[in-house]
């Protein structure tokens, strides 16, 4: 039978620890109630017959599993806020929810990941501190609601609205790589056809133009430099590309990088407001959504604004929030953020604040910029398509150009 050791409170309030023979978790667990012991910590212990008899097992166990994925999917966690939300909703508690939605879990990892937020709560923990514990599931702005929901009392509530979240966020992201697809696809075949024409197709020039006598013009001479430095030096030129490409992501995922990297991005004529646009949608459903389900104000913007993801946005709105905390209108304290929020949308949200439905107003904000979004994206996927097909036509025209011109200049010599 396995030994469980616990730490538990007792009803005077004193710290009490001690081991349980149980037949499992939840019989120890029964043990310490009639006890009267309030459990804080309970692990099993292993005997050393079982730690020495399954090492072996566990070793071949940790390797099989490590070649899986140990994530659980945005759909699967999508699933499970859901659900959850409906079974508080219904009246079963929480403890008990957990336990269901961990047999019901669609995978191994999902399971395992639900067992582990039930046995941290039923040890005490609050639901928000143990998905604290597992950020790589949890994100840090779900953690912050779900705690927002615990301390208020409608966990149930703000569980729903954050599966409601996620499925906007999750179809707004879709739109997004649907949209950037073929342009993706553009730029893969114009590196193909770069590539094609280099490699195989100037080296067959190049016999010709060796008995021109004189200089070839510059054009050329770049071209069949670079055709011969493929050809000669192709796997170190990718090796080189690919280890710049990496110490570039590296440096990007620094702190600084990643400040540079999102100020220029924000700064492109493009792509600069449709990122701000994208932000502008997630902080006003978010805070929206909190304000509805009966968030104070300064606790929903502290979370709303971890869902924006650009962190020089994120820290202009943060001085909004220090003006909102010293007594300050919402309307009027973001509106130095102009690149995040444009001069009608702070009108609107002024007024909606004057007449008490502020939570609606965000939420019907969020809901345009995300339409407008939508027709902004195609606009400028409609503008990437004959861009990149210029591109490819551009690099084609200049190669032939080059080979062109050494073939006009035999003729004129030949005259």
């Amino acid at each position: 039978m396995p030994t469980f050791s616990y730490r538990a409170l007792k009803a005077d309030g004193k710290i009490a620890e001690g081991v349980l023979d149980a037949a499992g978790r939840p019989d120890a667990l029964r043990q310490m109630e009639t006890l009267g012991l309030r459990p804080v910590n309970l692990t099993e212990k292993l005997s050393a017959v079982s730690k020495n008899g399954s090492a072996a097992g566990n070793a071949a166990g940790n390797i099989s599993f490590k070649f899986g994925s140990k994530k659980v999917s945005a759909k699967e966690l999508e699933t499970f806020t859901r659900l959850l939300s409906s079974l508080l909703a219904a009246g079963v508690p929480l403890s008990r929810a957990l336990v269901i939605l961990q047999k019901e879990a669609a995978s191994p990892v999902a399971r395992e990941k639900w067992k582990s937020v039930y046995d941290q709560v039923v040890d005490g923990l609050s639901l928000a501190d143990s998905m604290a514990k597992s950020p790589e599931t949890f994100p840090r702005v779900y953690v912050a609601m779900v705690e927002a929901g615990e301390a208020g009392g409608f966990l149930d509530v703000v569980l729903a609205q954050i599966a409601e979240f996620q499925s906007r966020e999750k179809e707004l992201k879709s739109k997004v790589m649907t949209a950037m697809l073929y342009p993706c696809i553009l730029l893969v075949l114009a590196i193909v056809v770069l590539t094609v024409l280099l490699v195989f197709f100037i080296p067959k020039f190049q016999r010709v133009f060796a008995s021109i006598h004189g200089s070839l013009p510059l054009i050329t001479q770049v071209i069949i430099g670079a055709s011969h430095l493929l050809r000669s030096y192709g796997l170190l030129v990718g090796a080189g590309a690919v280890g710049i490409f990496f110490l570039v992501r590296t440096w990007f995922s620094s702190e600084k990088g990643k400040r540079t990297w999102e100020g220029i991005v924000l700064k492109s004529p493009l792509v600069g407001p449709l990122i701000a646009q994208f932000a502008m949608a997630r902080f006003c459903r978010m805070l929206g959504t909190l304000i509805g389900a009966g968030v104070p104000l300064v606790q929903g913007l502290n979370v709303a604004r971890r869902s924006i993801g650009n962190q020089i946005l994120v820290d202009a709105v943060a001085q909004s929030i220090e003006r909102v905390q010293q007594g300050g209108r919402l309307g009027q304290s973001l509106s130095d953020c102009r690149t995040l929020f444009p001069g009608s949308v702070l009108e609107m949200i002024s007024v909606a604040e004057e007449s008490g439905k502020l939570d609606g107003e965000l939420v019907r904000i969020a809901v345009e910029t995300e339409t407008d979004l939508d027709r902004n994206l195609k606009t400028a996927v409609a503008f990437a398509e004959p861009l990149m097909l210029f591109l490819i036509a551009g690099f084609i025209g200049i190669i032939f150009i080059g080979m062109l011109l050494p073939v006009l200049s035999m003729s004129e010599y030949i005259k």
